[in-house]
């Protein structure tokens, strides 16, 4: 799957700026009906490191009210999380009804960074897409939009994303030695993605790939995404700021008499 997707996919600055304030927009008002509605919203990524998973995160929330989302950073589980079942630390981070929860990596941690790394047993990860697509179906059914997804990058941009990281003092902390080691795993863990996306792409939760070499055009995909997905889940279009509003045929003829 990761191969049919064309990494040269780019927009232009003055388009970019454009169409982002055109979905934020269409967000903050579907944020509206998600509360108005009282619909549970989650939203999973995944991807890479250095992917910009968190810079999409950024632009989805920026215009919406702080009041009706959260956002989860997810990294190794500790205390209460590390000592229950893995799906555990997300049961109990679900939203509440017309609430948006974000999860910056997710539970498909047991199938990726837990498959490749070992900290799961092969019977164990193997058992996990049928127990997510389970998870999963049990959201859906309870009435949460449930949207996914993958940011690809590829491995060469990926090393441009850490060396600038190295050299720019405010970004320098995203940078770890585990993300230099994860690189040499990087065959093992495209393997591990390629099996995600082949079993846990369901018709009830499907994933969303996104080209991710260009931030720009990353960032526009995702937010129109998001859009689409929303406006299906809720049965709302929202206003499209970017067309011309039609004047009544009245008021036109009213102009013209004067």
């Amino acid at each position: 799957m990761l191969e049919t997707l064309d990494l040269t996919l780019a927009l232009p600055r003055e388009k970019y700026i454009a169409e982002i304030t055109r979905r934020q927009i269409q967000l903050r008002e579907l944020a509206w009906h998600v509360y108005l509605q009282k619909r549970p919203v989650v939203i999973a990524f995944e991807g890479w490191d250095a992917a910009g998973k968190g810079g999409s995160i950024k632009r989805i929330t920026e215009k919406i009210d702080p009041r009706g989302y959260v956002v989860y950073p997810i990294s190794a589980p500790n205390g209460e999380d590390k000592s229950r079942h893995y799906l555990y630390r997300f049961w109990r981070r679900l939203p509440e009804q017309g609430q948006i929860a974000i999860f910056d990596r997710s539970w498909y941690g047991r199938v990726l960074v837990e498959r490749v790394e070992g900290f799961a047993e092969e019977s164990e990860w193997r058992r996990a897409y049928k127990e997510i697509n389970s998870f999963e179906r049990q959201l859906v059914d309870f009435g949460t939009i449930v949207v996914k997804f993958w940011v690809q990058i590829s491995r060469e941009e990926q090393l441009r994303r850490f060396e600038e990281r190295k050299r720019i003092g405010y970004k320098a902390w995203k940078l770890t030695d585990e993300d230099w080691r994860n690189r040499q795993k990087w065959p093992a863990y495209e393997a591990a993605v390629e099996d995600m996306l082949l079993k846990t792409s369901t018709r009830t939760a499907p994933w969303t790939l996104v080209e991710g070499n260009d931030k720009y055009w990353s960032r526009v995909k995702v937010l129109s995404k998001l859009v689409e997905a929303l406006s299906r889940g809720l049965n709302y279009t929202p206003a499209d700021p970017l067309k011309p509003k039609k004047t009544p045929k009245h008021a036109a003829g009213a102009r013209k008499k004067k």
